[in-house]
């Protein structure tokens, strides 16, 4: 990786920068349109700032580490670390082996944002463990509270992760 300062006007960074940095090191298994969806809806931060949730918050989502000047590398080390963090989550707690890579990258997406806990005992979660793939997949539109309320980004974000879930699944 080139070590690029994230140097945009106004603190915002490249999504698509940092989804090509985090797709090039082939680690992670969510796909490109789950990676999408996740930079999109977090955004990409040059400065900490405080999240709806009250958390100083840097890159794209991070939590670890918040400090100002990143680089778009060091911003895309955190984000694919995250990602991985949410991935073995999925793959424990959501049979993640056995879901189509749509809905293994939804899972992710919601893993992502509302942690492992939370997701780890979520009807979704069980519904996957019993191979209820699609119908696990309408639980996503569930998952659009924050702090007791329903908030409109979260509204869209769970229909979309409830869509991309859905691409690909098999009628019958």
């Amino acid at each position: 990786m080139t070590m690029k300062k994230a140097g945009a006007a106004g603190g915002i960074c490249s999504i698509a920068a940092v989804i090509a940095l985090v797709l090039g090191g082939g680690d992670v298994r969510t796909n490109k349109a789950g990676l999408e969806l996740i930079g999109n809806a977090e955004g990409c931060r040059l400065h900490p700032y405080t999240c709806p949730a009250g958390v100083l918050t840097d890159g794209v989502g991070n939590t670890h580490g918040v400090r100002d000047g990143k680089t778009l590398d060091e911003i895309a080390r955190d984000w694919e670390r995250n990602i991985l963090d949410a991935e073995r989550c999925v793959n424990r707690y959501g049979a993640g082996g056995q879901l189509t890579d749509n809905a293994f990258s939804a899972s992710t997406s919601l893993t992502f944002r509302v942690g492992c806990g939370k997701a780890r005992s979520s009807t979704l979660f069980r519904m996957f463990r019993q191979g209820e793939q699609k119908a696990a997949c309408d639980q996503f539109l569930r998952w659009r509270y924050a702090a007791g309320k329903e908030l409109p980004g979260l509204v869209t974000r769970s229909q979309k992760e409830r869509e991309l879930c859905l691409r690909g699944q098999h009628e019958g």
